[in-house]
Order: C-alpha cells, then structure tokens, then sequence
C-alpha cells in the first residue's frame, strides 16, 4: 500500500511536470503562525499579488510554492482577521520562510480594509463548503449563553434544524448518522451533551471548523451527506494563557502554554462541567420530602500537547473526553434508574518534511462511544429482585497517512490511507429476575473492518479554470461479506470576471456504517450498527452547480448553489419495530437487528443563498434554502413515497454582530422554517378485554390473573406517514457584550435572551380529551406542546 502510494505520486509529478518548459524554478516553504501564540493557521491564502498564482496552509500551517528565478518575488499572506503581510526576497536558491501573522485590529472607528482580509470564494474549486472563525461563533447568541458550534452551523444553509433546542443536524435531506464529524482526526460518533440540547465541543479549545455539504474532496469518505472538520488548538508556545467562564448552567476553564523554555512545544487544556445536579437535587429532595433523589450532569475534558523535534519532525498528542449521566432514586419503590452515556477519542500524529515540496502525517486515532441504561428494583432487606442492564457502543482504533505535495503553483497534490477496526456493541443485556429465578447475560460483538485510499489534485491549468479531481477507493470487511467500490469526485471553477465564477461538482460517496432511531430527536439510544450481508452500505449521488461572486471593497461574499442528491439503501425501523428487547431479553439473541429494518430510497434537490461578511465592525451573514426531500420504502407507508421528518421548504437565518465599539459587542439571531413533516393521531377509541384473561407480563413464563375489566385507548394514525406539517418555527435571540480590558486580563459580562418575542414553537403535538362544557360537548383535540419561552441567561467571561 505504501508502495502504491508513491507510485502514484511519481505519476502525479510527471504530470504535472509534462509539458513545462525547462526552466530554474525554486521552492519557498515554511509555517505561518499567529504572532503572540505561535498557533499554526489553517487555510491562509499565500500568493503573488496581482496574480491568481498561490496556495494555502494546510492543517498544520505548512505551505509551498515553487516559481520560476527571479531577482525581486513578493509573497504575500492573507487570513480572515488578520493583517495581510509581504514578504520580497530574491529567488536563486530553495527558501525557508516562517511568517507570523497579527490578529487584525478592526476597532479603529471605521472597518478594516476587508479586501485584503478574506479569501475569494471565486478563486477556489470547492463549492459547498462554509467556514465560520470561532471568534465569531463566540459573539453569535446562544441558548443559555453556552456558545455552541454545531447550533451555529445549523445557522447556515442547507443545514436543516432538528427539534426545538436540539443540536441534530440534517444536511441537504441527509439524516444525523450522515455526518462525518471529525475532531483531530477522530470520528465523534455522538456530538450531544443534555439529550441534545448542547453539542461537546468546548469553542475555548476549538481553533477552526468547516462544513462541506457537497463536492466533497477524496480525503474525505465514509459518510453521505457532510463532513464537519474540527481542529482543536495547538496550545500557546509564548506564554501561560487562559481564558473561562461562568454560565447558568455550567463553567469551564481552558489553560495553555509552552512545554519547554526552548518554546519547541505546547500544551493545552481545558475542561467544561454543568452543575444542574448541584442545583435540582436539592430541589427534587425537598419537594418529595427525601423519598426521591435525582440528578443529572455532564462534563467534557479537552487537551493538548504538541513538540518539534526538529525542523521535519513534529508530534501531536491529542484526546477529547465526555460523559452524560442521569440518574434516580426512589425509596418508596425501592428502585435505581440510570442513564448515561460519552464518548472518548485519542490521536497521535507525526509530521515529517521530506523535501520543501513533499509534507506527510502519519497518525494513531482511537474512538470509543457507549451508553448504558440501568434498572434495579430491591425487595425487602435489599435485595435484588429485578437487575436490568442495556448496553451498547462502538469502538475504532485507526491508522490515517496522508501527504501533500507541491509540485507547482499549478499543482497541489495530496493522497493517503486510512483503515480503521470497528468492533459494534449492538446489544448487550444483562436480566436478573427473582421471580423468574432467571438470569441472562447476552453480548454480541460485531467487528469489521474499513479502509480507504485516494488521491486527489487541484490543478490551475490558467487564470480562469479550477479544477479539484480525485478517486477514492473504499474497503469494507465483515462477516462473510465484502465491498470493493470506487468513489469518483470532481469540483470545477470558471472564472467569467474577476470576483465571479460558475462552479459545478460531482461526488459518490459510500456509508458503511448505519444508526438505528425511531425516535427522530437523536437520543442517545439510538444504535450503531455495521453493514452486513443482509444490510447493504448507504451510497449517494450529489451534483451541484452554482456561482461565487467577491465584493472586496465591502468584505461580502456571495454564494448561490443548486443541487440534487440521489440515496440507495437507507434503512429504517419497520412500522412498530424497535431494537430495545425490554419486554423478552431472552430472544435477544435469536432476533438479528436486520428483522426490525427496511431499506429503501431517498432523493433531495434545492437551492441555497448565503451572503457572508466575515470581519469589519458588523459581520454576519443571511442565508435562505428552498428544498424537497422524499423518502420511499416497501414496508413503509404503503410503498409511497413520504417527506422525512425534517423536510423544510423553506430556511432562513439572519445573523448580526457589530462591534459598537471597544467596550460593547451587539448580536441578534433570527430564523424561520417550515414546519416539519409528522406522523400524527387522526382519531381515538377504546378497546377492552373481558374479565379474568390470562396475559404474559414481566418476563417469559409469569402469568398474572386480572379480575377486573381491562380498558386500553388506542390512537388512530392512519395509513399516511408523515402528512401533518407542523406551524412554522420562528424565533429572535440578541445578546449584548460588555468587555473591560484590566491590566493583567480581560472580563466579558454577556446578557442573552433566547427567543425574544416568547414564540411558542411546536416541541410535540397529541391528542387529549376535552371535557363537556354548558356550551360545547366532549371532544378530542389535538394540543400542541412547546418547550422554550423567552429564556434570559447571563454569563461571565474572562481571559489572562
């Protein structure tokens, strides 16, 4: 494999030597950092000025560009929210430059001249792809003032929401298990803290974040809809720095610094718990008079540390560490209920310069995500009379090698490995029941394994085309089955006039991997599960086109995009289905998962709008999606075709920070979408049984006798999925920053209202009886529930 890789990046450099005229070309590479911190950044644009001739850092800051000899090249560098910087230098010989880029000042009673600040989206040949600078992420208002960077992607368009408060993301009529969500390299496989509420990335540790919903490099596999790139930061190499905050729900502290005096290496740390268990425990204690005891937290643990060996040898050590856990008590019924659930990742990467040309990474990842559901009921003197434990996980452990190579301006190359060892915990009960005198324990491990391997250029055949080609080869292993299957990819660029382009993509992207919910509101419950010979992988089809415009002169970037994607074999629940085998542990074993799902098909197709300003006093952007997503499955709905839950026509968001001066920092989020798209009761009737019927309960072989009549009310929904659409969800949040800059630090008080105007959003709808009135007799009506009024929250931030 490591052969093979060279053999094609020999190919690659013939290539893109073919046809060259012979002449002395000499190479400047080098990092660029921030000045004060020495963080390595990524995606800077390096280029000769007034020409289209240039490249970017890569995630780890490197950069390199080969030009033909000449007595005076100026370089200059550029990166959104900092000061652009030149360089000049005679080219006879191989250069190294290292360049320090200062955090712009945009506070000087007028903005900052934004031309020379952001990069064109007209230049590049990828399409589909947002970034949002986590400085800004921090200014956007946030649901009890906790910053979040998932919910500010789920700002931007062809990002549909999930439910009220819910960090679930859809991406163009993709489902959750879609994303591919990498921090450091390493799969997060449940981005949610608080069932959803808040996502488990800390913005005090993250350096960068990315959305790609189309047009998806060959780097990338694995997932169908987008891919959501996180870096955490390297750590300061200059001084002890820290930065935290207090919240109403939660506080969190980041520390960073140099490793050594020689300022070699770095470190990082930071860490983030809630205290909602400190607060309602107490509460639940004293409203039931000690007889219940409840609570709930979480908490999650970044860091960091990263050394230079030399100038071609860099480590970095990496880990994220998260937990949920809820938990009761009842003294009364004698009962402990639990459920908890986290994830844990590691990644241990290695740098290597082997030519001012040629850049590898090589690295370790590891992942581990489980939950656990536990019941325990106590007779007299404590014993266990009823012991129910429900797991169940995934854990990776991976290898990635990648390199990047420059063989021109024209070229930039990069091509890799990865393989990676899943072993799935579907299901693994664990039954003691005294009654019974039975006890099971059932655990079923299901390991595969995954692996890829690509190549991909970005050719700048003239000043008007931009080009990203690439093939991925993707391997899947499991029991008595295999897939060998070629994922072709294609990004374009025209140039028409300086600042506008027309662009297109193609890309074909496989899912080895599924999760199993039939709840819709991504709870941790939702199941893990590997393809298999019955189950076959998830594949996509997306072409987009659109056009990209600059106005430099105001800092504005306009992108405007259609697209349509294609889905075979998606799976979901059969009507009724459910994988929790609460009520017969027993037949754990003997019902394979694959009984209780249906494959089928899905397509979605839209249009989106995203007008964005990244730096300047005020910055924000306003995004619209107009779509259509349906799904089809034999078992489901008749075998018609239905709209998934989250089908929105129609998404907007306007987002709003201006800096009204160095002291107070104005923000305002507003939304709007469709309705989603549920399944609800159409009726109500009763049904009976008759006297003394015999009926199974509590577990295989129990009988009890019931005496007395038995009632049951059964909702009516009908023989249509999904034909109710839900009221418009709409809501305004602002918040305002007040900053004081003290001598050895820095405080921010921020006062935040999460939907202003009190919009009483629809969480859930259900059909209730109606009691007579002198006027109106009995009925049944359907309620609508909401979760969220006007939430105020405020918080205090600081940095030293």
């Amino acid at each position: 494999m490591h052969l093979g890789l060279f053999s094609l990046l020999f190919l690659f450099s013939w290539y893109s030597g073919w046809g060259q005229a012979p002449t002395a070309r000499f190479t400047v590479s080098g990092y660029v950092r921030e000045a004060g911190s020495q963080e390595a950044l990524i995606g800077v644009n390096v280029y000769l000025p007034g020409t289209t001739t240039g490249t970017t850092t890569n995630t780890y800051g490197f950069y390199s560009i080969t030009l033909p000899a000449q007595d005076s090249a100026r370089l200059a560098y550029s990166f959104v929210g900092y000061e652009t910087v030149e360089r000049t230098q005679a080219l006879r010989s191989n250069r190294t430059q290292n360049v320090l880029l200062m955090p712009g000042r945009q506070l000087t009673g007028v903005d900052v001249k934004a031309g020379s600040l952001v990069e064109k989206v007209s230049e590049s040949a990828q399409m589909s792809s947002i970034d949002v600078p986590v400085s800004q992420i921090k200014k956007i208002p946030a649901f009890l003032g906790e910053k979040d960077v998932l919910k500010v992607l789920q700002l931007m368009p062809g990002v549909q929401k999930g439910s009220e408060g819910q960090t679930g993301i859809y991406v163009r009529g993709g489902g959750p298990d879609q994303n591919l969500i990498i921090l450091d390299d390493a799969v997060v496989y449940n981005a949610n803290h608080l069932f959803g509420f808040f996502s488990v990335f800390n913005g005090d540790a993250i350096k960068s974040v990315e959305l790609i919903k189309g047009g998806f490099p060959a780097r990338y596999g694995g997932r169908l809809s987008s891919v959501i790139d996180l870096n955490m930061k390297d750590g300061n190499r200059e001084k002890l720095h820290g930065e935290g905050g207090i919240g109403l729900i939660a506080s969190r502290l980041m520390l960073e610094g140099p490793l050594t005096k020689n300022k070699k290496g770095s470190f990082l740390v930071s860490g983030r718990r809630t205290y909602l268990d400190v607060v309602a425990a107490p509460i639940i204690e004293a409203q039931t008079n000690g007889q219940t005891k409840a609570g709930y937290y979480f908490y999650d643990l970044n860091a960091k540390a990263n050394y230079d060996f030399s100038p071609t040898d860099k480590l970095y050590i990496s880990g994220y560490f998260g937990r949920d856990r809820f938990y009761a008590s009842d003294k009364v019924q004698n009962t402990d209920t639990g459920l908890s659930w986290g994830n844990a990742t590691g990644t241990l990467r290695w740098n290597h310069l082997f030519s001012q040309k040629l850049f590898s990474n090589a690295s370790l990842i590891f992942s581990d995500y489980k939950f656990q559901i536990s019941a325990v009921e106590r007779g007299t003197n404590d014993a266990e009379t009823y012991l129910l434990q429900y797991n169940s996980g995934i854990r990776d452990f991976g290898l990635k090698y990648d390199i990047d190579y420059y063989p021109s301006p024209q070229h930039s190359i990069r091509m890799g490995l990865q393989s990676t060892y899943h072993r799935f915990t579907p299901s693994a009960v664990v039954l003691q029941n005294a009654v019974i005198n039975q006890s099971i324990d059932n655990v079923s491990n299901i390991d595969v394994l995954e692996s890829g391997i690509y190549a991909e250029d970005t050719w700048r055949p003239n000043n008007r085309w931009r080009l990203n080609g690439g093939l991925r080869l993707s391997y899947f292993k499991g029991e008595n089955i295999a897939y060998v299957r070629p994922e072709p990819r294609l990004s374009v660029a025209y140039t028409l006039k300086p600042d506008l382009s027309v662009k297109a993509s193609y890309a074909l992207m496989n899912q080895y991997v599924h999760l199993l919910s039939n709840t819709g509101i991504g709870l941790p419950t939702d199941l893990w599960v590997p393809t298999t010979d019955r189950v076959k992988p998830q594949q996509s089809q997306q072409v987009a086109v659109g056009i990209a415009k600059d106005f430099t002169d105001k800092g504005l970037t306009l992108t405007v995009e259609g697209y349509y994607k294609g889905m075979n074999n998606i799976i979901n629940y059969k009507e009724g289905a459910s994988f929790l085998l609460i009520n017969d542990p027993t037949q754990a074993n003997s019902v394979r998962w694959e009984d209780n799902v249906t494959a089928g098909r899905g397509w979605s197709y839209g249009a989106e709008f995203l007008l964005q300003k990244k730096v300047g006093r005020f910055s924000g952007w306003a995004g619209y999606t107009l779509s259509w997503t349906q799904w089809q499955f034999a078992e489901l709905n008749g075998g018609k075709p239905f709209y998934p839950r989250y089908d929105r026509r129609h998404d907007v968001s306007l987002v709003g920070i201006y800096e009204l001066n160095k002291r107070i920092t104005l923000s305002a989020v507003w939304v709007y979408g469709t309705g989603n798209a549920l399944t609800v009761p159409v009726g109500r009737y009763d049904t009976y049984r008759p006297f003394n019927t015999l009926v199974y309960g509590g577990g295989p072989g129990l009988v009890q006798n019931l005496f007395t009549q038995n009632v049951r009310t059964v909702d009516d929904y009908g023989t249509q999925k999904n034909t109710f659409r839900a009221e418009p969800y709409h809501r305004f949040d602002v918040s305002i920053q007040f900053h004081k800059q003290k001598k050895h630090h820095e405080r921010t008080w921020e006062i935040s209202f999460y939907n202003l105007y009190n919009r009483r959003n629809p969480f859930f709808y259900r059909l209730e009886s109606v009691t007579a009135t002198a006027t109106e007799p009995a009925r049944t009506a359907l309620f609508r529930y909401s979760v969220f009024p006007i939430v105020p929250a405020v918080s205090y931030n600081f940095k030293f």
